[in-house]
């Protein structure tokens, strides 16, 4: 059997303790002596002494600094981008906190295998986590709800078969070389979010396929959700909706103003401007019911 390469694609940020556990996972992973793993780890300006302890403990694992700047869209840019010199088999996304399953990667390249016998050379395997206390589904693969509206989605409950789907979280993914040579590196439009499901989408529409493996890859508890009022007024709305995180509500999150015109107008149609501008509408009803009193403005969780 040839030699498989694979490599691993991760950034972090000041979050030492997590960024260890995921890669005590990744070099425990069951893999035949034909799988060599190559890691790129971007460390993004962590004070925490997270590069120094990697370091230590994984001499080989390849890592580039950053600025603090860069948020996950720019590490796991400039991640892709070395691994793109060697060329490897296959690239793998994983988050810093993301915990893999013993058997991920053997069920992710299973997966993949399985797809191009079928006829799918350019398949994004996606693997799903879930919640390590509750068990719950967390992060995956995403379809659109209904083709009226594009950029309705919901997640995709792993089965016990491998299932297409529209575009996936960026926790644990698997991607071929067939795939990169086609769509290429992530887009440095976006800053943190959205890169991931963009990504996806822009390689469908390039004429790949997103699946998900069947079963869990990983432990990854949810992102913490704010529970307050995300701003007190328009000005401070707008001044923290054009920060690389958004503009948190309890339920949805606004993405930056340029960031979120390139995805619609790339992926939303002939109504690309009107579904580029709905979003926003909270923002201002918002604005309007806290000048009427209507609402109570609190710190915002982190």
């Amino acid at each position: 059997m040839e030699q498989i390469s694979i490599a691993v694609l991760m950034t972090c940020h000041n979050r030492k303790l997590k960024t260890l556990a995921t890669l005590e996972s990744l070099f425990k992973q069951k893999l035949t002596k034909e799988i060599a793993l190559n890691a790129y780890l971007v460390d993004d300006g962590s004070t925490d002494g997270t590069a120094e302890v990697i370091q230590q403990t994984y001499p080989h694992v390849k890592i580039f600094s950053g600025d603090g700047n860069l948020f996950w869209n720019g590490g796991m840019r400039v991640a892709f981008s070395e691994a793109m010199k060697d060329d490897p088999d296959y690239y793998v996304w994983l988050n810093d906190d993301t915990v893999l399953e013993p058997e991920a990667f053997n069920d992710l390249l299973a997966t993949s295998s399985e797809l191009i016998k079928k006829g799918e050379k350019k398949a994004i395997v996606a693997g799903s986590t879930r919640d390590p206390e509750t068990g719950d589904f967390t992060y995956g693969g995403i379809v659109k709800i209904t083709p009226l509206l594009p950029f309705k989605f919901r997640f995709l409950q792993p089965t016990k078969l491998p299932q297409p789907c529209d575009s996936m979280n960026g926790n644990c993914v698997l991607i071929p070389r067939s795939v990169v040579q086609l769509v290429g590196n992530l887009d440095p439009a976006f800053i943190h979010y959205l890169s991931d499901w963009e990504y996806g989408l822009r390689a469908r529409q390039k004429g790949c396929t997103v699946w998900i493996a069947p079963g869990y890859q990983g432990t990854c508890s949810l992102n913490p959700q704010s529970t307050t009022t995300a701003a007190a007024n328009m000005s401070e709305g707008l001044k923290k909706m054009n920060q690389p995180k958004g503009l948190a509500f309890k339920d949805a999150t606004l993405q930056p103003w340029e960031e979120w015109k390139v995805f619609a107008r790339r992926h939303g149609g002939l109504f690309w401007p009107v579904y580029w501008l709905l979003p926003y509408r909270r923002l201002v009803w918002f604005s309007v019911l806290s000048k009427l009193g209507f609402t109570k403005n609190k710190t915002e969780g982190e």
